[in-house]
């Protein structure tokens, strides 16, 4: 769909930006979480969704580079309603001084967009000595939803809106580990490889955003939650692939722009569309098919247990 740019049911493609997706959508009343909103597409969701009237909270791990995208936002939506907080997906302890100052500021929630990610480094231990694009990729959101869900719960409650989860996963979760995901192995150093760990965690994604729809469904509670693929974006998120010089040679033909990039996390966000749907997978602004192991409900059950433990307070 990307090279013809052929529309899908929702009337948008590969080719449709941000922008676009959310044109005529009115978002003022509402305040959205992004994280990682200091490059790449978070940068651009960010924008996007303040230029809608969100009030858009900006959770990134280098404050002073956060700024800078705000007042570069500012300058051209002198309006923008945008706060920049710290958070280190690498650090749950980060995670958590991150929920604790959000809720005790009184702010609600109404768009969680778990946008943060890293992708194929060497072999490395996060600050809480797990696999850091385990950690990072998945166990961050995973807390930090967590966390935050009772101030969204409330927050839907409160206003009659619906809450939107929104989880940035990858096509690549296609081309992980056999059986999913190597509980046993998860620090495994001598087996760790770091393109297919990278897909490891990004079928994480869709299987957190699978069981937390049951949950939040059993609960009647008005909040949905998605999982998309955002689709091949040349940002640096690609510094550590071994796949670089591939995207450079062929980028110009296989590879979105930012605009593009941050088009299906808007989409999500704020499109009436998407209304009531929740358990989804998305690829350029439209419903895909997702892997026969994404939708095992019994791998979303176990990792949700075990990440229930890797996060519990220590």
């Amino acid at each position: 769909m990307w090279l013809l740019g052929f529309n899908g049911p929702s009337g948008f493609s590969a080719r449709s930006t941000a922008e676009q997706v959310t044109e005529g959508v009115d978002g003022s009343g509402l305040t959205a979480i992004v994280t990682g909103s200091s490059n790449g597409i978070g940068i651009e969701t960010a924008r996007v969704l303040a230029l809608r009237g969100v009030h858009v909270i900006m959770g990134v791990r280098n404050v002073n580079a956060g700024k800078k995208v705000k007042d570069d936002i500012l300058q051209k939506i002198p309006n923008a309603k945008i706060d920049v907080m710290e958070i280190d997906l690498n650090s749950q302890e980060s995670i958590r001084k991150f929920a604790k100052e959000y809720i005790s500021c009184g702010h609600p929630l109404n768009i969680l967009v778990n946008n943060a990610g890293i992708m194929a480094p060497p072999f490395t231990l996060s600050k809480d000595n797990i696999e850091q694009q385990f950690a990072v990729n998945h166990l961050g959101p995973f807390l930090l939803t967590n966390l935050l869900l009772d101030t969204m719960k409330k927050t839907a409650e409160d206003s009659q809106k619906e809450g939107r989860i929104i989880n940035i996963s990858s096509d690549l979760h296609f081309y992980g580990y056999k059986e999913g995901i190597r509980f046993d192995k998860l620090n495994d150093e001598a087996s760790y490889n770091g393109n297919t760990a990278y897909s490891q965690s990004k079928l994480c994604n869709i299987l957190h955003t699978n069981e937390l729809t049951k949950r939040l469904k059993e609960e009647g509670v008005n909040i949905t939650a998605n999982s998309l693929h955002p689709g091949v974006i040349a940002t640096n998120l690609l510094s550590h692939s071994s796949l670089l010089s591939w995207f450079n040679t062929f980028a110009q033909w296989v590879t979105k722009n930012i605009p593009q990039g941050a088009a299906t996390s808007c989409y999500l966000a704020l499109n009436p569309q998407v209304k009531d749907i929740s358990g989804g997978y998305f690829a350029d602004s439209n419903q895909a098919k997702p892997s026969k192991l994404a939708n095992d409900e019994e791998l979303a059950k176990k990792l949700w247990d075990v990440s229930l433990t890797l996060t519990a307070p220590k």
